[in-house]
């Protein structure tokens, strides 16, 4: 009996792994297919550009001054 259900077990677990690697292989297929195949032309959006940010940390609510900071001094 314990040779029968060895046997047994021996099966599935060849059929559980013949299994688990023909679904890789089918994977492996699959990406080397979408790979070849032509891409379709994509439309490519111009990113805006970032305002220009302050060399040092400001506190929160304090806005950066539109003017060069060296034109704030008054002599």
């Amino acid at each position: 009996m314990f040779a029968v259900y060895a046997a047994e077990q021996q099966y599935h677990h060849d059929t559980w792994t013949r299994d688990r690697e023909q679904r890789v292989l089918a994977a492996i297929r699959e990406r080397r297919l979408a790979a070849l195949a032509p891409q379709p032309a994509t439309h490519v959006v111009a990113a805006t550009a970032r305002p220009q940010r302050a060399v040092w940390a400001r506190p929160i609510g304090l806005h950066a001054a539109k003017e060069h900071p060296a034109a704030c001094a008054v002599a």
